[in-house]
């Protein structure tokens, strides 16, 4: 995946109903390129359908947050290399005794560990802690 698959990814992933057209405008590319880029995304099984999601259904999917700590100012280059992980949601910046936060969500455990393997290898990232979202409690 290039930058520009993983910009496509995310934002079929916010919502996988946009207009292929739309998304060319937004990456500023035609719309023929962005459906060839989905359908090899689709070939090689980086996208393996199109679902909707409901206010009280995840769809079965692990979920977790990750603290990190980085070393020094490396911040900026942690946040670039998390970018380009489909399973990260979000990272938010924080105080205190961690410097990020990052939310995964994988299909499976197998997939989640791997997420974790992969992101402890980024440089720059001294150290992590990481917790299971078991159930969610929408107020």
């Amino acid at each position: 995946m290039d930058e520009i698959d993983r910009r496509l990814f995310e934002m079929l992933r916010r919502d996988a109903r946009q207009p292929v057209a739309s998304l060319a405008n937004k990456l500023r590319m035609s719309r023929g390129a962005i459906q060839n880029r989905i359908d090899r995304m689709l070939v090689r099984g980086e996208i393996q359908g199109f679902t909707i999601r409901t206010a009280n259904d995840d769809g079965g999917r692990v979920r977790a947050i990750m603290a990190i700590a980085v070393e020094g100012e490396r911040s900026p280059a942690v946040l670039k290399a998390l970018r380009g992980f489909p399973e990260i949601e979000a990272v938010h910046m924080t105080n205190g005794r961690w410097d990020m936060i990052a939310e995964i969500a994988t299909e499976s455990l197998a997939g989640f560990s791997a997420v974790l393997d992969r992101a402890r290898l980024i440089e720059g990232i001294a150290a992590t802690e990481t917790s299971l979202l078991l159930a969610t409690h929408r107020l």
